[in-house]
């Protein structure tokens, strides 16, 4: 996934360096979309340098005393791309959380223990929702045109609502009735 991401920002971004195209992914939240790492970033680029996917081009002397090595995307980048496009736009995947495998073993685990566990995710899914509150409010939807960015998120945030949901109705659960 990380390959159609730099494929992808190159598209909108000709000439970027490595830099500005990891700070667009940190930017915009490509975390909810695949896990990685300034490591994975990198090497992800160097791999796409190597198969000839993108290419360093010359850009005009810096006065930075840093080097930096700005890319574009090559033709057969281009045809990479869209491979990657039909590969990942035709995937449909279960909805997964790791806290699932930990919930299967849960009768064999402390109940105050089991309860932090459930607070845990019930903190961390209100502050994705927070976040994505935050990108919501500051990106609105302009009329004729489609902000795909935008509706991932409006996605995203209605599943973070479920999630919220069914977390704090299994804290319930376990809790117990109240007496």
């Amino acid at each position: 996934m990380i390959p159609l991401l730099i494929l992808g920002l190159l598209i909108q971004n000709p000439g970027a360096h490595g830099y500005e195209l990891l700070a667009l992914m940190e930017k915009r939240h490509y975390k909810y979309i695949v896990n990685f790492t300034k490591g994975s970033f990198y090497y992800n680029l160097q791999q796409l340098e190597e198969k000839g996917w993108i290419e360093q081009i010359q850009e005009k002397p810096s006065t930075s005393r840093h080097e930096t090595r700005n890319f574009k995307i090559t033709e057969s980048g281009m045809a990479e791309f869209e491979k990657l496009m039909v590969k990942y736009g035709t995937k449909s995947e279960y909805v997964n959380l790791q806290f699932y495998g930990a919930l299967l073993f849960a009768d064999e685990y402390d109940k105050n223990k089991l309860l932090e566990l459930v607070q845990s995710q019930i903190d961390q899914t209100k502050a994705r929702i927070a976040l994505l509150d935050e990108y919501l409010l500051s990106t609105p939807e302009l009329p004729g045109t489609i902000n795909y960015f935008r509706r991932m998120n409006e996605n995203s945030h209605s599943h973070h609502l479920v999630n919220l949901e069914w977390f704090e109705q299994l804290k319930a659960d376990i809790e117990g009735p109240v007496e």
